[in-house]
C-alpha cells in the first residue's frame, strides 16, 4: 500500500472541482486536488521514488511498488512556458517524500490568468484502489491525501 501525501499546503478541493475536464473526469486517473496558498512555495514529493517525468509545471514520481503519482501545478500552466517555475530536481533523480521538487508562486499563476488548483493523481489506478481519499478541508504539505492499494 502506498500513502500519497500532499505536495502543497492549501484547501483540498477534489478532482470534481478542477476546472479542466481531463482531470475532473479522472481521465488520467483518480485522486484529488489542492488549491494552494497564494504565496511563493515549494511543491514536494508526495511519495518516495524516482522522478520519471519532469516539466516546469508537473512531475511524476514512481514508488517502489510501481505506483506513479502525478502532481500538476495549476491548470493550463504549460502555456506559461516554465516562467515562474524553478526545478529543484531532475528527471531520473530519486526523491524522498517531502523533498522539494519545484519552486513556484501560485499567486503569479493566478495573476497570469491560470488556475493554480493542482491535481494530485494516481496514474492508471482503478478508482476503487484508493482509500481514505480527501476531497475537502485543509491540507498541509506532507499530510496524507489518500492511500493506494
Amino acid at each position: 500500500m502506498t500513502t500519497v501525501t500532499s505536495p502543497l499546503t492549501g484547501k483540498v478541493v477534489g478532482l470534481a472541482g478542477v476546472p479542466d475536464p481531463v482531470f475532473s473526469g479522472a481521465m488520467v486517473g483518480p485522486g484529488t486536488a489542492i488549491d494552494p496558498v497564494r504565496r511563493p512555495t515549494e511543491a514536494v514529493a508526495p511519495v518516495d521514488g524516482v522522478v520519471v517525468s519532469m516539466h516546469p509545471h508537473a512531475f511524476v514520481v514512481v514508488d517502489d511498488e510501481g505506483h506513479g503519482v502525478l502532481t500538476h501545478l495549476g491548470i493550463d500552466t504549460v502555456q506559461l512556458n516554465g516562467e515562474g517555475f524553478e526545478l529543484l530536481v531532475n528527471k531520473g533523480d530519486t526523491v524522498t517524500r517531502g523533498q522539494a521538487v519545484i519552486k513556484w508562486d501560485p499567486a503569479a499563476v493566478a495573476a497570469a490568468g491560470k488556475s493554480p488548483i493542482s491535481p494530485i493523481v494516481a496514474l492508471e489506478a482503478a478508482p476503487d484502489s484508493l482509500g481514505a481519499l480527501r476531497e475537502d478541508g485543509e491540507a498541509v504539505s506532507g499530510e496524507p491525501l489518500f492511500s493506494w492499494s
